[in-house]
């Protein structure tokens, strides 16, 4: 089998990056708990995207197959956690917002307080699926994380996910039970 081509996002690739994603999480934990509507949830979920997507791209931290089909959004070490407030507050109405806010924090306070690179987002197009892409956007990060010699994070509230996770590397180091149940996972700098 012949590897992908990962490239890493432009502000050209937003479009169909928020698409692929939308389509990729529309059965997600996460995603149907912050946006249960049926009716809502494509507006939601591009607005939200698009949001991570928009913090990140200038990060050259979001890496792609198909400019978008299979996507990898990476957060490098921060110093301080950045607010969602701003942006976030104007799309969405209270109750969204306060659902955003409150898996935000029960997540965050359960990571690790040194320095690591947070694997925030990884979905592929359901019309790409299969192909293995997702493993391939992600090892783009993880080995970014290595040369910095530092470990991977991130958080599943996707049973199925969690050993699908294991099977790539990745150790169950945490777990938050609300506002749903979460693991924290870690890939350690090999």
């Amino acid at each position: 089998m012949t590897a992908p081509e990962i490239t890493i996002a432009t502000p050209a690739d937003r479009g169909a990056v928020i698409g692929s994603l939308v389509a990729a999480f529309t059965k997600d934990p996460v995603l149907r708990y912050l946006f249960p509507d049926e009716a809502t949830y494509p507006r939601y979920a591009a607005a939200f995207f698009g949001h991570l997507f928009d913090k990140r791209v200038n990060k050259e931290t979001i890496w792609t197959v198909g400019h978008g089909a299979s996507v990898a959004i990476w957060e490098p070490p921060v110093t301080q956690p950045e607010s969602h407030e701003d942006t976030l507050a104007a799309q969405f109405p209270a109750d969204v917002l306060a659902r955003v806010h409150a898996y935000d924090e029960a997540v965050h306070a359960a990571l690790p307080e040194s320095p690591f690179w947070y694997l925030g987002v990884l979905g592929t197009h359901p019309d790409s699926a299969g192909r293995r892409w997702g493993r391939a956007v992600m090892n783009a990060g993880l080995r970014r994380a290595a040369v910095d010699g530092l470990p991977a994070v991130l958080e599943t509230s996707n049973p199925g996910n969690v050993e699908l996770y294991r099977r790539a590397g990745w150790e169950v180091v945490r777990s938050v039970p609300d506002p749903l149940p979460t693991w924290i996972m870690q890939q350690s700098v090999p």
